[in-house]
């Protein structure tokens, strides 16, 4: 059943992105912006799978910091920093 939860979690994210990617700047403000309402074990699934890319994650996880951003303050920001390609 976690299985199906991070599938489900993943393809949404894909989506989310896609949908972000493909409506402009002011579309990507509004879907950080549902990130935030994101349930812990959706939050917990994206986070495991970004933690894959150790340096980016380690990057944008000390960018939140600098930011003292916490909890689900955090979560559009490192959203972001992990969805985009910088």
């Amino acid at each position: 059943m976690k299985k199906l939860g991070f599938v489900i979690a993943a393809l949404t994210m894909g989506a989310g992105v896609a949908f972000a990617q493909t409506t402009g700047p002011g579309a990507q403000s509004a879907v950080t912006a549902k990130v935030e309402n994101w349930t812990t074990e959706r939050w917990n699934a994206a986070k495991a799978d970004w933690a894959k890319d150790k340096i980016k994650w380690a990057d944008c996880q000390a960018r939140s910091t600098d930011r003292k951003l916490a909890g689900r303050e955090s979560w559009s920001f490192l959203y972001t920093c992990m969805t985009t390609s910088s």
